[in-house]
Order: C-alpha cells, then sequence, then structure tokens
C-alpha cells in the first residue's frame, strides 16, 4: 500500500535496478543529462573571438549574461539533480515523516522554481539568439542552439520531476 510521504516502509535493503526504474529517479536522470549539455555547450563554445582581437564575447549577441545565466542554472541544476539523486537512495531510511514531508517539499520547490528558470533561460537565449549576427559567430553555433534546445526540453524534464513528486 501506501506509505508516508511516497516510501512504503523505513529500512530494507537497497534494490539499484528496481530504484533505476521509478518515474522520478528517470526523471532526475534527464533533467541532470540536459543540464549537462546546457552548461557545457556554453563553456566550451559559447564565447568567442574576432581574428583583430583575442577578447572572447558570448555567442548569443555579445551578451555575457546570457552565457553566464545559462552557465549558471545549468551547473546550479546539475548538483541540485546529485543531491536530489542522493536524497532518493537515502528517502527510505527515513523513518521521520516529518522529515520525509520536508523532503518532498524541497524537491517540488525546487523543481517548481528550476522549471520557471529554465522557462526563463530558454527565452532569454532564444532572444538574444535572434539579435545576434550571423558573421559574429562562426564556431560556437550549433552549441549555442544546443542550448537553446536542451534548455527548452529541461522545462518538461522539472515540470515532470515535480508533477512526480505531488
Amino acid at each position: 500500500g501506501g506509505g508516508a510521504y511516497g516510501a512504503a516502509k523505513a529500512g530494507g535493503s537497497f534494490d539499484l535496478v528496481r530504484f533505476v526504474q521509478q518515474p522520478q529517479v528517470v526523471a532526475r536522470i534527464v533533467s541532470a543529462v540536459f543540464a549537462l549539455i546546457v552548461f557545457s555547450c556554453l563553456v566550451g563554445e559559447g564565447y568567442t573571438n574576432v581574428s583583430t582581437s583575442s577578447q572572447l564575447f558570448c555567442v548569443f549577441n555579445h551578451n555575457e549574461d546570457a552565457c553566464r545565466y545559462g552557465i549558471g542554472i545549468g551547473i546550479l541544476a546539475f548538483l541540485a539533480c546529485i543531491f536530489f539523486f542522493m536524497v532518493d537512495i537515502y528517502f527510505p531510511q527515513i523513518s521521520n515523516t516529518t522529515d520525509r514531508k520536508y523532503l518532498v517539499l524541497a524537491d517540488l520547490g525546487f523543481s517548481g522554481l528550476w522549471t520557471f528558470l529554465w522557462f526563463i533561460g530558454f527565452c532569454f537565449l532564444t532572444n538574444q539568439w535572434s539579435w545576434t549576427k550571423a558573421e559574429d559567430v562562426r564556431i560556437g553555433a550549433d552549441s549555442a542552439r544546443a542550448a537553446i534546445t536542451f534548455s527548452f526540453f529541461s522545462i518538461f524534464s522539472w515540470v515532470s520531476e515535480a508533477a512526480l513528486e505531488l
């Protein structure tokens, strides 16, 4: 039957296969992969320079804030996925229903917040990319488009994480 905040009972042995097959864990892994793609695309090829200067600039319309935002929410989302993944592993061992409740609410709140932040990031990156001049981007266009695409996908992966907490 049911249990207190998603776990049938405290204690028992850990089954990795059963754990990884849980929809919440799958959604968290997908969110972590999407975040990793976004920030690695921006760190790897999100900055470029012109041939006459060695100064780097962000490929998104020379707007440093666009690159910083994408990298920032990507790294924080990835770290949060790792943290909540560890919480998911430890969760069945928690017998206190109050602690369980607070962990579930923290996960739900964070997932909701990160859904919103990914939406803002997608809109911001898309807007800045639409204003970017083609001659300013010789290398990094595919990475910029990948960052935009996976920012969009991240909205839905974090929505699914939040929905699975309800």
